[in-house]
């Protein structure tokens, strides 16, 4: 072995044990969670300490247009260095070859973190929070649906046909043989996250048709991040083999339940190892209180990183079991925020607005940067609510607009995440929402062409 390849998790150096190594992915995510970068030999890759990339990947929109620089700087897109983060090297167990993939860590050209690239957010963030003598605790659940191949976006995406010839059918949550349907979907994603050395906590069938949701073991936010933008290529490459799609679009079935990244979140002293949200009694502490209040207070700010996407909006409708509320409850599905039933060492709360279409590592930006300013200003909840919060509320944003218009004016929110940062990802959103709004509807045209 040469000395890059000693670098690596056990996982990657098993995959490759007595084989020739043929590729190298040098990847990144985009704004969108999307994988840049570059694929190379694996003997080059090993000769090459880093490798660069336009800063430009950080404007493009989802349809592959470019937002202009918020500083109206020239566009001449100067390279940045990006250096293999060795501890994400994971197989690609889907190519024809023996490839390996490496997320890496995004550098300007003097060596310092790229503040628009979403992994460095995040990482700026538990800088943060160990700065108080904290560390954060994450724990992700991530619903998607397999669906029938859709090559042509005039159409409406439809369910898969499962194993017995039907089409898979909807209200089947946590049906066994629901699930077996489209096992073989479920197979190859096991065994692809096996030879990645990804946990897999468990996976279950939801309530909508073909929808599925995964659960990730908690853990660092980072290395959780990771793992879910991982495991989105993964899922959507064994739903390819099966002729089907694996889609994380917040709502790709029109009447069926939307996909949500639902985020629990704890916090740890750091000297203690000790849960903050607890004391030595077991009881709920201060810090708790605090930190459902800055969820309370800033979350309407950072709907736009938890559902960046006109779609997404689309989720956030009652009666289809997504919370539209910042009510905070024990055990209550129907709040925003919920406390899950936990020994005093695992309390935690779970943030259940971020919707699955949300970049992984904004999604957790977005409900710890809420959390970080609470447990900072020291201030309560509201009252915990006790029954039914499927109501309708006015203080989330019910448009990418709106959401974009609370986002930029939310300075406390702003001076935690970075002014750079925050102008790309404004300005990109800003024209992503110019371009749907120049696009005319079936629905348009079924009712306004000839009663208007």
């Amino acid at each position: 072995m040469s000395d890059w390849t000693q670098k690596l998790p056990e996982a990657a150096q098993e995959y490759i044990a007595g084989r020739r190594l043929d590729e190298v992915e040098c990847l990144v995510s985009d704004l969108a969670g999307v994988a840049k970068g570059k694929a190379m030999p694996a003997s080059k890759f090993g000769k090459q300490k880093f490798f660069h990339l336009p800063n430009s990947i950080f404007a493009q929109t989802i349809t592959g247009d470019y937002a202009d620089m918020p500083d109206e700087s020239e566009f001449t897109e100067p390279d940045m260095v990006l250096v293999p983060d060795f501890s994400t090297a994971t197989a690609v167990p889907w190519t024809a070859d023996w490839t390996l993939q490496v997320i890496h860590d995004v550098l300007d050209q003097k060596g310092e973190p790229v503040p628009m690239a979403p992994r460095n957010v995040l990482k700026h963030l538990v800088k943060l929070y160990a700065d108080q003598g904290w560390r954060p605790i994450v724990a992700p659940e991530m619903e998607f649906y397999i669906v029938a191949r859709n090559i042509d976006p005039n159409q409406p995406v439809i369910p898969p046909v499962g194993r017995s010839g039907r089409r898979v059918m909807a209200n089947q949550a946590y049906s066994m043989s629901a699930v077996d349907e489209y096992g073989k979907v479920i197979d190859d994603i096991y065994d692809f996250a096996e030879a990645q050395g990804l946990e897999i906590d468990g996976i279950v069938q939801e309530g909508g048709a073909g929808q599925v949701e995964l659960n990730l073991s908690h853990g660092d936010p980072v290395v959780l991040a990771d793992e879910v933008f991982y495991f989105k290529r993964l899922i959507r490459e064994a739903a390819l083999r099966h002729d089907s799609f694996a889609t994380f679009m917040a709502k790709p079935i029109e009447g069926e339940p939307g996909s949500a990244m639902h985020i629990h979140q704890s916090v740890v002293d750091i000297k203690t190892g000790k849960n903050i949200f607890a004391d030595a009694k077991g009881n709920e502490t201060d810090a708790f209180m605090h930190f459902i209040a800055g969820m309370q207070n800033y979350l309407p700010a950072v709907v736009a990183l938890m559902a960046p996407y006109v779609n997404s909006y689309r989720r956030y409708v009652p009666d289809f079991a997504a919370p539209i509320n910042l009510e905070w409850g024990r055990d209550n599905r129907t709040t925003g925020l919920r406390v899950p039933i936990s020994e005093p060492a695992a309390r935690r709360l779970e943030n259940r607005l971020p919707g699955m279409d949300c970049n992984p590592y904004l999604g957790m930006v977005a409900t710890m940067v809420c959390g970080y300013l609470g447990l900072m200003e020291k201030k309560m909840p509201r009252p915990e609510k006790v029954g039914n919060a499927y109501i309708d509320s006015d203080e989330l944003p019910t448009t990418l607009g709106d959401a974009l218009d609370l986002f930029s004016e939310c300075q406390p929110v702003r001076d935690v995440l970075g002014s750079e940062f925050c102008d790309i990802y404004e300005a990109v959103k800003r024209n992503e929402y110019k371009e749907f709004l120049q696009v005319i509807s079936p629905w348009e045209r079924e009712h306004l062409l000839l009663n208007v």
